[in-house]
């Protein structure tokens, strides 16, 4: 049960983001922008680090909805898997474990990052925008992670409405549906 009133239709984040609109609004257009929008790492790069960092910060929603998005995004279901277990033998670039690697130490304190990560991951052949964002990713999915567990949000436990979620965040993105939210009270009534 969540901490605060929230709408029952809306579990995890979203019913979260529903409760403040206008806070909501600039979360979701910098998650729209570093995980949908131009970059040179894919967006199933992307949410592999959202996969990855929320694992490790135990947070069951986030995890759950980013493996389906990856898993769409990649077409397959073992590397986020394997990701989330031991990225560094994931069948991912050498790129990519790096700047996996810099993920992981921004999950535990920012200042675990050092010049031997950032230079292990310019050999491998990041740009400092690919890490700037690993950065910035890693760090808007503590903050959700944060946001989702510290209120207790509701978790739906049926893969079917993480399938579905992925489906939505590959197709839609990460902005607010444009005509709301109302349209899943009876997809997601029985997820209890």
């Amino acid at each position: 049960m969540a901490h605060i009133p929230l709408e029952s239709h809306l579990p995890g984040i979203t019913g979260l983001l529903e409760y403040r609109k206008d806070s909501a609004a600039p979360i979701r257009e910098l998650t729209q922008i570093l995980l949908r929008g131009e970059s040179t790492l894919t967006e199933g790069e992307r949410e592999l680090i959202a996969s990855l960092v929320s694992s490790r910060n135990q947070c069951k929603f986030c995890t759950t909805a980013h493996t389906a998005a990856a898993d769409i995004l990649l077409g397959e279901s073992e590397t986020c898997e394997m990701v989330k277990q031991d990225f560094e033998t994931a069948p991912v670039s050498d790129k990519m474990k790096a700047l996996l690697a810099i993920a992981a130490h921004v999950q535990q304190n920012g200042k675990r990052v050092t010049e031997k990560n950032v230079e292990r991951a310019k050999n491998a052949g990041a740009t400092d925008r690919e890490i700037h964002d690993t950065v910035l990713i890693a760090a808007l999915f503590c903050l959700y992670n944060k946001y989702v567990d510290g209120l207790a949000s509701f978790t739906p436990s049926d893969p079917a409405f993480y399938q579905k979620l992925g489906e939505r965040i590959t197709t839609v993105g990460y902005n607010r549906l444009p005509g709301g939210y109302d349209q899943l009270k009876n997809e997601n009534q029985n997820l209890k």
